[in-house]
């Protein structure tokens, strides 16, 4: 039972030192996903995903700094309807065969305090490339209760015009303004 005390502390002070110092992250294909919704027809929300997410963050959380680098699989878009999500990977949308990832990149991190509260940076979409702001709902950093190891994970939101991208089939019925949500979870590699 001592022994057990004495690892469970071990391992919150390993947590608390890694969130502590700079780290480098690895993207959980299996719990970071990005969610859309978009006004349709002014009657009800599309909604679909994309994903799963790859990519690497490194995080300094005493500097208050960190990096992002994210890919995301325009063909692996999903809204339930197969014909939709063909439709969305086609030339004058998505244009999935043409660009088969869009990325997002970023090296400004806002803190208040530990607390992150934004992730600035630049996404891009079908070859155009605009400043995007994720928004932190919510995010926190521990010990993966699996493997571990020291790991972050949050949710995000952002809003874009799809117009600004090249995506204008369809407007004014389907609204250009798209709410992101962005769910990740990440693990430091060893």
């Amino acid at each position: 039972m001592k022994r057990r005390a004495v690892l469970a502390i071990g391992l919150a002070v390993a947590a608390g030192l890694a969130a502590a110092q700079p780290a480098n992250y690895r993207f959980d294909p299996s719990h970071s996903f990005v969610h859309f919704e978009v006004m349709h027809f002014g009657t009800a929300t599309l909604r679909g995903r994309f994903g799963p997410l790859d990519g690497l963050a490194a995080l300094d959380m005493r500097a208050g700094t960190g990096q992002v680098s994210l890919s995301v699989p325009t063909q692996a878009v999903s809204t339930g309807l197969a014909v939709l999500d063909s439709r969305l990977r086609q030339d004058d949308l998505l244009a999935s065969t043409a660009h088969p990832q869009a990325y997002f990149v970023a090296e400004r991190f806002v803190f208040e305090g530990q607390a992150l509260r934004e992730v600035r940076g630049e996404f891009t979409l079908r070859g155009i490339s605009r400043p995007l702001t994720l928004r932190a709902q919510r995010f926190a950093c521990g010990t993966h209760p699996v493997v571990q190891r020291p790991w972050c994970g949050g949710d995000f939101e952002a809003e874009l015009l799809r117009s600004d991208y090249g995506l204008t089939f369809g407007l004014p019925l389907v609204a250009d303004r798209v709410r992101l949500l962005v769910q990740v979870e990440a693990i430091q590699d060893p």
